[in-house]
């Protein structure tokens, strides 16, 4: 788990054309990572597992890192630091 909180700001969404692939966000492992997903939700996020077909680690809250999963084909894009 992060042992700080994310970065101080919301980065701008990059274009992403085709649906987010396992080895595009393989290289934000264990990096602060922001998410927007297909509904519009948006949030920094601390992966710490790739699989074929989901993500997981810790999502911020605000005030709290909580564990967290997600499925690829959910994520609409990503940018991590």
């Amino acid at each position: 788990m992060p042992t700080a909180p994310p970065p101080p700001f919301v980065p701008q969404m990059q274009a992403t054309p085709f649906a987010v692939d396992p080895g595009a966000i393989r290289g934000c492992l264990f990096r602060y990572t922001y998410v927007w997903l297909n509904n519009g939700e948006q949030f920094w996020f601390f992966p710490v597992f790739v699989g074929r077909t989901s993500v997981a680690g810790f999502r911020w809250f605000g005030f709290f890192w909580a564990y967290f999963g997600i499925d690829l084909n959910r994520i609409r894009s990503f940018t991590c630091f």
